[in-house]
């Protein structure tokens, strides 16, 4: 699942982390990639949002602050899994000098052991600045990240893209992955924001080789469209190859 959760703020002006968590549970999702997370920041009462959905989930976690606010405060994305892992990256992304780019955004990426075979997970949420996003998804698949000699395959590339489909940052991402709500025959592509009204598709599932997207789905249900901006995307994939 990838799902950016906006600060546990939901559309009625809300503040409520069980919301969210209560829609990820529903799905029982293995691994979790959420975006906008606060973490002792005073606007959200100085909780740990990573950690508190994790608990709630009972899941492990890393969290990467994409931006830290007078020191104290963070904000950024995290990765949860049932699986073990273990963090192998976390860092800023690169940016461009435009009105658009105002904040820092950063990616993480862990190893997910799943039945002792590695998959590498990496979770990331682009800028709003359509140069900013080709900076960073090109980032994102060279040697520091997707075609580090440490990554291979197979893994998985999610998060909040701020792209649409068919956009120069999304055909990048193609070129070297698969779009899991592409993956599917028969299957229409769903939006996931804004939440009450989905009209854009802005985040997204890649897988590479040696994984099989199975099905996908956008949790539209009354609670998800409550709890936060965005809808989640869950998609079941399994590996192309036995042990």
């Amino acid at each position: 699942m990838t799902y950016n959760v906006h600060s546990g703020v939901g559309t009625d002006g809300k503040l409520d982390l069980a919301r969210i968590a209560e829609v990820i549970a529903s799905q029982e999702p293995d691994v979790v990639a959420l975006q906008e997370l606060d973490v002792s920041r005073a606007r959200s009462g100085r909780a740990h949002q990573a950690r508190i959905i994790a608990e709630h989930l009972d899941m492990c976690f890393h969290f990467h602050p994409a931006q830290r606010i007078q020191e104290e405060e963070e904000y950024g994305d995290a990765i949860l899994s049932r699986w073990p892992m273990h963090l192998r990256q976390a860092a800023e992304l690169p940016t461009v000098q435009e009105r658009l780019a105002f904040e820092p955004r950063g990616a993480l990426w862990a190893s997910v052991e799943v039945h002792g075979r590695p998959v590498q997970v990496m979770n990331t949420h682009l800028g709003l600045s359509n140069n900013e996003r080709i900076k960073q998804i090109d980032a994102l698949l060279g040697p520091e990240w997707l075609a580090h000699p440490d990554c291979g395959t197979p893994s998985i590339l999610c998060g909040d893209f701020n792209a649409l489909p068919y956009s120069r940052v999304h055909r990048k991402a193609c070129h070297a992955m698969t779009d899991t709500q592409r993956a599917v025959p028969g299957r229409r592509a769903r939006a996931t924001f804004p939440s009450r009204w989905p009209l854009l598709r802005l985040d997204y599932i890649f897988i590479s080789q040696g994984l099989k997207c199975q099905s996908t789905r956008v949790v539209n249900t009354p609670l998800a469209r409550l709890a936060s901006d965005h809808l989640p995307l869950v998609a079941e994939v399994e590996f192309t190859t036995a042990i």
